[in-house]
């Protein structure tokens, strides 16, 4: 056990990202079953909607699993007070200020982890009184830091300023990977795109085929001065860059995103129009595959990958 499987009664240090459109109670509940844990993203999610998914992910395992919630998003009040009522025990904050809800969480018993891109942002968030943190490179999928920290560099920063355990996230699909980041200092990693290219993922299937196609390079980070975010570069794609081109004001990027840009993209299948959102790795996903076949050769590869490590010559 580490501190990560202690803190959240695990059997696997690895925890499936909250992506939103992705990650419904199939998916979470897949990921906790398969002994990682698993988290419902409320981000895209209505208030009763979350309901729904936390009573049916209930069912579906008996194992821990957790709620993502994006502070930006509109009701975010409903959606603390819908999780505290049903109970949920693990919380992970993210896109926001961890003082607005870490100390109402941790008065009703709930374990609190809060999102970061920077160590200035950890330090703070430890300081709010978050069980842990991720510290997210600017690898990943969806919104992220505007640094362009990668992970590499980003998690022994980290770790050299906090006391706190820590989660690596952002380019983290193989036992390789969580081996690197482990090495560097992380006590677990947060996984979102390999899990996104799963077959109890949420996202249509045109999203996740879409996934196993994207090769090296076919992702951006953009749209920073609203939120940024890594986009697979599609024809929406190239309507921003276009846009960009022409020195645009912040309400002309908000009117060409629109509403429910990445609903349509991800959820709706809309591989020319919608957002499509995704981290580097996807350039090594090439299938898709069950949760648990996923989980097991993560885990597989890095016990080699230990045990590769012992026996190198230097």
């Amino acid at each position: 056990m580490n501190k990560i499987t202690q803190l959240f009664k695990i059997k696997y240090p690895i925890i499936q990202g909250g992506m939103i459109w992705n990650s419904g109670y199939k998916l979470a509940s897949a990921v906790s079953n398969a002994g990682g844990l698993g988290l419902i993203g409320a981000g895209s999610m209505y208030p009763e909607v979350l309901r729904e998914h936390i009573l049916k992910c209930k069912k579906a395992t008996d194992k821990p699993f957790g709620v993502n919630v994006p502070m930006l998003y509109p009701n975010v009040e409903e959606i603390i007070k819908i999780i505290i009522e049903e109970g949920v025990k693990i919380v992970f904050t993210s896109a926001g200020n961890p003082n607005t809800w870490t100390a109402l969480l941790k008065e009703n018993d709930i374990t609190v982890v809060h999102v970061v891109s920077s160590s200035k942002f950890a330090l703070k968030a430890q300081e709010a009184g978050v069980d842990a943190v991720v510290a997210e490179g600017f690898e990943a999928g969806g919104h992220n830091g505007r640094d362009e920290t990668t992970t590499l560099t980003l998690i022994p920063m980290v770790k050299e300023q906090i006391k706190i355990p820590l989660i690596a996230a952002g380019g983290i699909a193989t036992g390789k990977g969580m081996l690197a980041v482990m090495i560097l200092g992380a006590d677990g990693i947060q996984v979102g795109s390999r899990f996104a290219a799963s077959v109890e993922s949420s996202s249509h299937e045109n999203f996740k085929k879409k996934i196993t196609e994207t090769k090296e390079g076919d992702t951006q980070l953009t749209l920073k001065e609203l939120a940024p975010v890594r986009l697979i570069k599609n024809k929406f794609y190239q309507d921003v860059q276009d846009l960009y081109a022409k020195c645009p004001t912040i309400d002309e990027l908000k009117t060409l995103l629109g509403r429910a840009r990445a609903k349509r993209g991800m959820f709706e299948g809309d591989l020319i129009e919608g957002e499509l959102e995704i981290g580097q790795i996807a350039g090594m996903i090439h299938e898709i595959k069950p949760v648990s076949e996923i989980v097991n050769e993560i885990i597989r590869e890095f016990e080699f990958s230990k045990t590769d490590i012992k026996n190198m010559n230097f």
